[in-house]
């Protein structure tokens, strides 16, 4: 005897973990229409801004040294090229090079995406177990987690590398975050302080929140998606032209002129530069803290919702089936009544 309506929303709500949210509910809740290819030029054409910035920044300085003297501005220039291939080429190329999470599908891409998202939950339990094993004293991850996962990793146990790995996430590997973030947010906050160039600074936190979103990157193991990674370039762009704003507009020339010029012209001066470099260090830092905490909740967004990926009822069910064929059939007999109505 088949189950009333009541009888299985009474069974469901007894039972919610026999639930299985299918594909469809998947779409629904979670995915967004974006055009994948669109999504792939951006990224790329903004990391190419970023580029294209701090070539021309490196190319200043050179040109500078060259007016004083052109042996010189043979070294720096021969010196700016290393410099550039350090802090652009590599951190951009380890960030493109790792994998990321497939979340955004539907019904035809999603078993694909879910073999996708297994292989690099793998690749990732072998990325941390080896670094973990290669790092002396305290590292960046929990190891009496670390070592269960080698032992899933061994026995293939898939749903025990995706807890370890979750336990990981909002662990220690959360901790280590917020500490990269801090260390990078202190150091763009005193480089520019001391600076006081527009380029400079301009410069400097490009290269720092570069370096920074390449950090949490490696310690993730996997990057955001395209649209995502698109954003977080994007806001690199934006802190570096503010930072460079900054430089050129004085904050605190104002407020320290209205104090210290009251009492003295030399006074009033050096108050503004030290006013101007505290506030630019301090604003930049709030910056790069941005970029990293942004990057830190794409990441575990995206994984978040592999997860959920993962436990999704890709197939229809029974029941769905049975109501598709029951609303084809009423349709088909509506459509045959409407043409023997016309007909007669």
């Amino acid at each position: 005897m088949k189950k009333n309506k009541d009888e299985k929303a009474l069974e469901l709500k007894e039972n919610p973990e026999e639930h299985k949210m299918t594909i469809f509910e998947y779409e629904d809740k979670y995915v967004k229409r974006q055009n994948s290819k669109a999504a792939s030029f951006f990224v790329k054409m903004l990391a190419a801004v970023i580029g294209v910035f701090l070539f021309t920044c490196l190319f200043l300085v050179a040109m500078k040294v060259f007016d004083v003297n052109m042996y010189a501005g043979i070294a720096v220039s021969a010196a700016c090229v290393v410099i550039y291939i350090f802090i652009y080429i590599v951190p951009l190329v380890r960030i493109f090079k790792t994998d990321y999470f497939q979340t955004n599908v539907n019904s035809q891409s999603a078993r694909e995406a879910q073999r996708h998202n297994r292989r690099v939950r793998t690749s990732l339990a072998e990325k941390i177990i080896d670094f973990n094993a290669s790092v002396d004293g305290p590292g960046w991850y929990d190891d009496k987690t670390v070592v269960e996962m080698a032992a899933c990793l061994v026995n293939k146990d898939d749903e025990g590398i995706k807890n370890c790995l979750t336990t990981l996430y909002t662990g220690s590997v959360k901790k280590s975050a917020n500490s990269i973030i801090r260390k990078n947010a202190v150091k763009c906050g005193m480089y520019s302080a001391v600076s006081q160039n527009s380029t400079a600074d301009a410069a400097i936190v490009a290269v720092i929140d570069l370096q920074m979103v390449k950090d949490i990157v490696f310690l993730y193991g996997f990057r955001p998606s395209d649209a995502k990674l698109a954003k977080i370039f994007a806001k690199v762009v934006q802190n570096a032209l503010v930072a460079y704003g900054l430089g050129n507009v004085k904050i605190g020339n104002g407020v320290a002129k209205a104090i210290g010029g009251a009492v003295s012209p030399i006074l009033g001066s050096a108050i503004s530069v030290l006013v101007d470099s505290s506030i630019q260090g301090i604003t930049n830092s709030a910056l790069t803290a941005m970029i990293g905490f942004q990057t830190i909740k794409y990441l575990n967004f995206e994984y978040k919702l592999q997860n959920i990926l993962d436990g999704i009822e890709i197939t229809e069910t029974q029941e769905e089936f049975e109501k598709t064929c029951e609303e084809v059939e009423a349709e088909v007999k509506a459509s045959r009544k409407k043409k023997v109505k016309e007909a007669g």
